[in-house]
């Protein structure tokens, strides 16, 4: 059974071709893989560490794309910035899979999910701002988001969710949970 605001599991095919990927809203089940894959890249200073505990209270805000295996190939969370804004943290798609389109997804994903959740828009503060202009985002100055200026190193970006395809109500891709 799914919720109001909840919708079937989407499956997509990767640009690079064979591989189905699905995504979907991640479980309990998830959090070790998630805290595995995400304490990889911040050990390289490319992303923040995250504790089990961490992931574990903000399940309902991450996403995840497996294999047909169930095997974690990305994932990425929406975390609530004020009532009309949410920043997109811990998007990160495993080695083998980087640059075959995983964090694409993730990232139509997540702003699904901000779409549900009634946000207008989503910014991310990033070491790659390029893979994130490649997804529609657009570099804006950095006080905006006072709690990012102390990390002079990063770029911000900002993508507004209202008038673009997905938008409030158009499926593109429909995000479920399980009751």
């Amino acid at each position: 059974m799914f919720l109001r605001a909840d919708a079937a599991i989407a499956e997509a095919t990767t640009p690079a071709g064979n591989a189905h990927v699905f995504v979907r809203r991640a479980r309990a089940g998830d959090v070790d893989a998630i805290v595995e894959l995400v304490n990889a890249w911040a050990a390289e200073d490319l992303l923040l560490a995250r504790t089990p505990a961490q992931i574990a209270l903000a399940i309902d805000d991450y996403v995840v794309a497996t294999d047909a295996r169930g095997r974690l190939l990305g994932c990425g969370a929406l975390r609530a910035y004020s009532p009309s804004l949410a920043e997109l943290v811990s998007l990160a798609v495993t080695r083998e899979t980087h640059g075959k389109g995983v964090g694409r997804l993730v990232v139509q994903a997540v702003e699904q999910l901000a779409r549900v959740r009634g946000y207008d828009s989503v910014f991310a503060h990033t070491l790659v701002p390029a893979f994130f202009a490649s997804v529609g985002y657009e570099a804006v100055d950095r006080t905006l988001y006072p709690e990012k200026v102390a990390r002079p190193h990063t770029t911000c970006l900002h993508r507004e969710l209202t008038g673009i395809a997905g938008a409030r109500g158009d499926a593109t891709l429909a995000i479920g949970r399980a009751a």
